[in-house]
């Protein structure tokens, strides 16, 4: 299997069981609705887990383009093989989207609110505020990058790390996840988002297209800082790249403070419905 296949496939399953735990627990009518964010968040560890398993010894198990960019910029990847498996990534979450559509095929319908579906394929923010919502996924991604990269360093039993990452996850979800849906993977947003707009689901609604460009950005800028910080400050090998990063870190982050609406100029949501 090549490093596309593997990456394709893995990312599918990912998001199969990923997006799964996520429509289980919020679609109307399945066994395991309303169960919970720890559902979720345990759901989404082992579903990364087994992904890595399944695919780990053919492409190394990214499944996320934040950490295929991060490990080309510590030297752990060529560039030049980024873009095959940011393909593969892509079109691995479209896949599995599809799956977890059709799994619950008979749920849409019975499911009334458009943000309930919307939020099984993509995630979206609890509360709306692009700069603070561009920081969330940034945090995420940077630990998520550096704590593989710090598993990787560890010595375990043979076959454990891939089970430890899913535990990171879990953590990242947890400790992290509440304020974003921690995307923390562009793939694991984009694919699902662009089933969501192109799927025949009954009422499914807009598929908030303007949100999705944090859920890219975000991560690719917190993995990249991750990758390079450890690199620093772990190896102790300091390259440009990492003030570069910096820099365009900083100036994403002071465009999104400007031009973002601020949390104190939202209407007051219980006003207006009362």
């Amino acid at each position: 299997m090549t490093a596309f296949w593997g990456e394709l496939i893995g990312t599918a399953i990912l998001i199969t069981l990923g997006a799964g735990v996520c429509a289980g627990v919020n679609l109307k009518k399945t066994l395991s609705n309303g169960s919970g964010w720890i559902v979720i968040t345990f759901g989404w560890g082992f579903a990364v887990a087994i992904a890595a398993y399944a695919v780990g010894k053919f492409s190394g198990a990214h499944l996320n383009p934040a950490l295929t960019i991060a490990l080309a910029f510590t030297g752990n990847l060529p560039w030049s093989q980024v873009p095959i498996y940011i393909i593969g990534q892509v079109i691995g979450a479209f896949v599995g989207s599809v799956v977890v559509y059709l799994q619950y095929l008979p749920h849409w319908r019975v499911t009334d609110d458009p943000g309930t579906k919307l939020g099984t394929f993509a995630t979206g923010p609890a509360i709306p505020y692009t700069f603070a919502n561009l920081i969330s996924e940034i945090i995420g991604t940077f630990i998520l990058v550096l704590g593989i990269l710090a598993i990787g360093a560890n010595k375990f039993t043979d076959g454990l790390n891939p089970l430890v990452i899913g535990f990171l996850i879990v953590s990242i979800g947890l400790s992290l996840g509440g304020t974003t849906g921690y995307a923390i993977n562009p793939a694991r947003d984009f694919g699902p988002r662009l089933a969501h707009a192109l799927l025949p689901i009954p009422g499914k609604g807009k598929s908030n297209w303007g949100y999705a460009w944090i859920p890219i950005v975000g991560p690719i800028l917190g993995g990249s800082l991750g990758g390079l910080f450890y690199k620093a400050a772990f190896l102790g090998k300091t390259t440009t790249a990492l003030w570069y990063v910096i820099g365009a870190s900083l100036v994403i982050l002071a465009v999104s403070y400007f031009a973002s609406v601020k949390p104190q100029d939202l209407p007051d949501f219980k006003k207006v419905s009362a």
